[in-house]
Parts: C-alpha cells; sequence; structure tokens
C-alpha cells in the first residue's frame, strides 16, 4: 500500500510538470475539455424572504460550479420552453418572459450544475449530487431529483423558522423527500436518486452553531483560517464503494432512517464549504484547507488576486473566489489521466487489484474498470465565512 501511494503521487507530480512542459498528452485533453466553463455567483435566485430567522450572525457566501456535461432540460409541467414560432397558436409572452422552471407556480429553488443542484440563500446552502446512471433511463431524470429535493428543503426549513421553532433538518429532510416523490410520481413518472448535504446558521445564546445535515457522500467541512484546521467534516456514507446512501427510485435510504444531523459550534470568520464528491474526491483534506486559507490571504494582498479575484472583490464576492479557485484546482486532477486522487486511494483501501493501466474489483457481483484517473465529474462547491451581523 505505501508502495503504491509513493508511485501514485509521483505520477500527479510529474502529470503537472509535464502540463508546464506542453505534453501533447495534456494539450489534447485540454482541447476535449475547453468547453465546459466554471460558473460562479454570490447567491442563488430566491424570494426576498429567505432561511434566515434574524439569526445575529450571518453567512457571506459564493459558489462555483462546473458540469462534466451539459445539464438535461427539465421536462413538463417543471419547465415549459416558449414556441420559437410567433405562428405557433401556443405561443405566449408570458411564456418567453419567464424561462426559469417552475412547480406549481413556484421558481423552483437553487440551481442546476450536470446531474448535481446547488441552493444558496441567507443562513442556508445546499449541495445536491444527483446519480448520472440515471441518464440512461428513458425516464431517468437525476438532476430534477437533486434540485426538487432541495428547492422543497429550503421550503420546509422556511416554514419551521416562520413558526418560531427550533430547527430540525431532519424532519424538513424528510418532508421535502416525501414532496420529491409526490412530484415525480404519476402521472410525470420521472426516476432518479441524489445525494445531499447541507449547512444552516443557527444561533446558542450569544454565540453562532451550525446545523449540517447529510445522507450520502457530499460532504460539509469547517475550516478555521486562524490555524489551518479542519475542525468539522461529515463522514461519507456508503453501502460499498462507489454507492453512497442515495434518495430516490428503488433506494432503500431515507432521511429518517439515515440521515444524520450534527450541531457545530462556530466561531466568527471560521469557514464552511459544502461540495459535491465531485471536488472531494479528486483533493485531499489538507489540499482543499491549504487553497481556502491561501485564497483568503491572497485577497487581503490586492497584488496576488487573479483577474477573476479582483472582479470577486469590486461585486462584493470574495467567497465566489475562493468557490471558484477550489473548483479550479480540482479541474486539475479530475482532467489528468495520470494523476493520484482520494477516490482512486479509496477503491484501492476497498481491495482493488491493479492490472496493467486499469483497476479491476469484484464489487458485490458487479464487474467494473476504474481508469488511473483523477475522477471527472460535476464539481459543486459553495464556500461561506461567518460573519456577526453589523460587524
Amino acid at each position: 500500500m505505501l508502495f503504491i501511494r509513493a508511485t501514485t503521487t509521483v505520477q500527479r507530480l510529474s502529470a503537472r510538470s509535464c502540463s508546464r512542459n506542453g505534453c501533447s498528452q495534456r494539450r489534447w485533453i485540454a482541447r476535449s475539455t475547453r468547453e465546459r466553463k466554471t460558473f460562479v455567483g454570490i447567491t442563488t435566485p430566491h424570494p426576498e424572504e429567505s432561511v434566515d430567522n434574524n439569526c445575529p450572525f450571518h453567512l457571506d457566501t459564493g459558489y462555483a460550479v462546473l458540469a462534466k456535461r451539459p445539464s438535461r432540460a427539465f421536462p413538463p409541467p417543471f419547465f415549459s420552453p416558449p414556441s420559437g414560432s410567433f405562428s405557433d397558436p401556443l405561443s405566449t409572452h408570458d411564456k418567453s418572459v419567464d424561462r426559469r422552471a417552475q412547480y406549481r407556480g413556484q421558481p423552483i429553488r437553487g440551481v442546476t450544475n450536470g446531474d448535481d443542484a446547488v441552493l444558496v440563500e441567507g443562513n442556508l446552502i445546499c449541495a445536491n449530487d444527483g446519480v448520472g446512471a440515471w441518464a440512461t433511463r428513458d425516464r431517468g431524470h437525476a438532476a430534477l431529483w437533486s434540485r426538487l429535493i432541495l428547492h422543497f428543503f429550503a421550503l420546509e426549513m422556511e416554514s419551521t423558522l416562520r413558526g418560531e421553532s427550533q430547527p430540525d433538518p431532519v424532519v424538513c429532510l424528510q418532508k421535502a423527500f416525501e414532496s420529491t416523490k409526490k412530484a415525480t410520481s404519476e402521472p410525470n413518472q420521472w426516476q432518479g436518486t441524489t445525494t445531499t448535504t447541507s449547512a444552516f446558521l443557527y444561533h446558542a445564546d450569544t454565540a453562532p452553531l451550525l446545523y449540517v445535515t447529510n445522507l450520502g457522500d457530499s460532504r460539509v467541512m469547517v475550516i478555521r483560517p486562524s490555524s489551518a484546521e479542519v475542525i468539522y467534516k461529515t463522514a461519507e456514507q456508503w453501502h460499498w464503494f462507489d454507492c453512497p446512501f442515495q434518495l430516490g427510485t428503488n433506494s432503500v435510504d431515507s432521511p429518517k432512517e439515515n440521515a444524520v444531523c450534527d450541531k457545530v459550534p462556530l466561531e466568527v470568520d471560521d469557514v464552511v464549504v459544502a461540495m459535491t464528491d465531485g471536488l472531494c474526491d479528486n483533493l485531499w483534506d489538507h489540499e482543499i484547507v491549504d487553497i481556502v486559507v491561501k485564497s483568503l490571504k491572497a485577497l487581503t494582498e490586492e497584488s496576488k488576486v487573479r483577474t477573476a479575484g479582483k472582479r470577486a472583490l469590486e461585486s462584493g464576492g470574495a467567497m465566489s473566489w475562493v468557490a471558484e479557485e477550489l473548483v479550479r484546482e480540482a479541474r486539475v486532477i479530475a482532467e489528468d489521466p495520470f494523476a493520484e486522487s482520494p477516490y482512486m486511494e479509496r477503491a484501492v483501501e476497498d481491495g482493488i487489484s491493479y492490472e496493467g493501466g486499469t483497476f479491476q474489483f469484484q464489487a458485490h457481483a458487479l464487474r467494473q474498470l476504474i481508469s488511473v484517473q483523477g475522477k471527472l465529474d460535476d464539481i459543486s462547491v459553495i464556500a461561506a465565512v461567518c460573519k456577526r451581523r453589523g460587524g
């Protein structure tokens, strides 16, 4: 095991050196993936009243997303594209104005990234990872499932807080799951599954308190920049290698039975990172910490901030640049066929043997092949820093 780690670490370093020296393999990768663009933002679209509950603390947020392939369009009744012809009697002005997906007259919260979905509003952040294999099914739509679950989850959290109740994210997630099943059942019949993770900033007396809810292998990590350490991270939930706990069609998992909710005491200036496995399958924890700390430090030294960072600062979205830096570094590994990655290392630790450029293993009667490389996947990242209101 030590020999494998040492060898693959050299592979990662040599691959990066190869990139700097203009290796033809790396140029081919750049050409084949150049159309993939990172999109960044501060918050996702939401009503004026967000999940905020007048907490004395708030989250300064930003997100960055990169899809491995374009998102599949949402089907009716969730989205009905306007007609492209004015001669079509069904063409109407109001449909051409609002192009956002809706359910029962309400815009669906969050944004879609490939099969992932993220939500950033008020003190609530969510990152859901839809299982892309559903794209091979006629009625499969993982992106719809991942987006609807965070949409209904945000609505349930708002309802709870309006009633001045203590938040219970697991109950809210269970209700969101039931609402999603109903929305995707007959006559719609859209199938899919998704992991889900969220963080909600609340308070205990005069101290910030983070409610973290997780089901599957997406992750929330809390980083203390002052000491460059991880003070909390969610535990991954897997049935077996590459099969995480998930909510949806034919899955035995449910929030009530499987979701975990932790309460994490925070300090002002702690950074919360919510991510799908497109990030944590390509970067180790210490790399994520290093990128966050260096990005925050660079933001205080204007000469070290790239053009993208300067634009983020001017628009008030410093954390969106931190999220973008994480996505950028994960992309380097994901597109490198020679890089060692946490995903590959977990495969080896799960008993997969290495044979001539591929990993071969027998897992639950299913024969699979895993390439020696980073994991090309949808990458979704939300970065948020805890601040005191008025501070």
